[in-house]
C-alpha cells in the first residue's frame, strides 16, 4: 500500500473487449458503452473483431453495424478487404494492434467487438502465428506417407514432449504442423501456444442469455436478414467470393437456393439451425477464458453493470486474477495454424 508521501499509481484505462455468441447484442452494448463513456468526458471508439465483417459488401449476412450505428460511434476494421481476397488471423492481429495503439495514442479508449474468438484474443493476448514453408511441409508430409504417422509423432515426443502430451498421435496433419513450426522457429511448438495473458491491458465482458432466448433472437435475425435483401446481397457478391469469404455462414446456403437445390423456407431454416450451432461453439470457446466477466444480456441494467466492471478493471481490481489465468487453463494445441 502506498505511503502518504508516495503518489497513487495511475492505472491506464483498459481496452474493453465485448465477446459472446452471435445475436447476443454485442454491437449494441459496444455503442452504449461508448456513449456512456462520452457522457463522462472520455472518448471511445469501436474496433471490429468479427472475421467476416472485414469483407466489403458482406453486410446483411454478417450483421454488420448499420450506417446509423457507425455514424453514432466510429468503427474500425469494417470493409477493409475485398471478398475475393483472404483475411488471416495473423494479418488481422497486425491490423488490429496498429489501430488500437493509434487510438490509445490519441487518448481514445478502444472497444473491441466481435464473435470470432481467436480474432478477439489475437488482438490483445500473447499469441503468435508462426509462418509456413511449403517445402518444409511437403518434406514432412512425404515422411508421414513413407515412414508413417507414428514415426513422426515419436520424433515430436522427443523434441517437444509438452506438445506431444496434448496432441492426438493419430492426427498426422497436426504432427506435421508441429514439426514444421519447430524447424522454422527453432523453438518448441508448445512455445507458440496461445497464452491467456494480455499484451494490451484489457477487460473482457461476455454476453450471456438463456438458450431459448438466444435461439429466438437467432430465428428473428435470420428472418430479418432475408427480409432486408440477403438473397440479393449473395447474388451480387457470388462472382467475387473467395474461398475464405464464402465460408461465412449463410452464404453457401443461399447460393444453393439460387441454384435451385432447395426452397426458401428450407434455406432459412438451415441458416437458423447452423447459426444456433455456431452460437453453441462460440460459448464453448469463450467459456474457456476465465478472465471474461459474464453479464446477462437481457438485464435492464446491462450497461450499468458493464460500466461497473470497466471501472473496477481501470483501478486494477482484476489484475491479480488475470495475471494467473494462464496457470489453470487447459490449452488446445491443435488450434494453431
Amino acid at each position: 500500500m502506498p505511503s502518504a508521501t508516495e503518489p497513487t499509481p495511475i492505472v491506464a484505462p483498459r481496452l474493453v473487449s465485448i465477446v459472446g455468441p452471435t445475436a447476443s447484442g454485442k454491437t449494441g452494448l459496444g455503442i452504449a458503452i461508448a456513449r456512456r463513456l462520452a457522457e463522462r468526458g472520455e472518448r471511445a471508439q469501436i474496433v471490429n473483431a468479427d472475421a467476416y465483417q472485414m469483407y466489403r459488401g458482406m453486410d446483411i449476412g454478417t450483421a454488420k453495424a448499420s450506417a446509423q450505428e457507425q455514424a453514432a460511434v466510429p468503427h474500425y476494421l469494417l470493409d477493409v478487404i475485398d471478398p475475393s481476397d483472404t483475411m488471416t488471423v495473423a494479418c488481422f492481429q497486425q491490423m488490429a494492434r496498429t489501430v488500437i495503439s493509434g487510438l490509445q495514442a490519441q487518448g481514445i479508449r478502444p472497444i473491441l467487438v466481435g464473435g470470432s474468438g481467436l480474432y478477439a484474443r489475437a488482438a490483445i493476448d500473447d499469441i503468435s502465428f508462426p509462418g509456413t514453408d511449403p517445402d518444409v511441409r511437403a518434406r514432412l508430409e512425404e515422411r508421414a506417407r513413407t515412414e508413417g504417422a507414428g514415426a513422426l509423432f515419436a520424433e515430436l515426443a522427443q523434441r517437444d514432449p509438452e506438445a506431444a502430451a496434448r496432441m492426438d498421435p493419430h492426427n498426422p496433419r497436426r504432427t506435421v504442423r508441429a514439426l514444421e513450426v519447430i524447424e522454422l522457429t527453432g523453438r518448441p511448438y508448445s512455445a507458440s501456444l496461445p497464452r491467456y495473458r494480455y499484451v494490451i491491458p484489457s477487460v473482457q465482458i461476455g454476453l450471456d442469455l438463456p438458450r431459448e432466448d438466444l435461439d429466438a433472437r437467432i430465428d428473428e435475425r435470420t428472418r430479418r436478414m432475408f427480409d432486408d435483401g440477403f438473397i440479393d446481397e449473395v447474388e451480387r457478391l457470388r462472382p467475387h467470393l473467395g474461398m475464405t469469404a464464402a465460408r461465412a455462414l449463410g452464404y453457401q446456403q443461399v447460393i444453393d437456393y439460387l441454384d435451385g437445390l432447395r426452397g426458401l423456407d428450407e434455406t432459412m431454416a438451415d441458416v437458423a439451425q447452423k447459426t444456433r450451432r455456431l452460437a453453441r461453439k462460440q460459448m464453448g470457446w469463450f467459456g474457456r477464458d476465465p478472465r471474461i466477466h459474464w453479464l446477462q444480456a437481457l438485464n435492464p441494467r446491462l450497461v450499468d453493470n458493464a460500466m461497473a466492471v470497466i471501472d473496477v478493471a481501470d483501478q486494477g481490481g482484476y489484475d491479480h486474477i488475470d495475471m494467473h489465468a494462464d496457470e489453470y487453463v487447459q490449452h488446445h494445441l491443435g488450434a494453431l495454424h
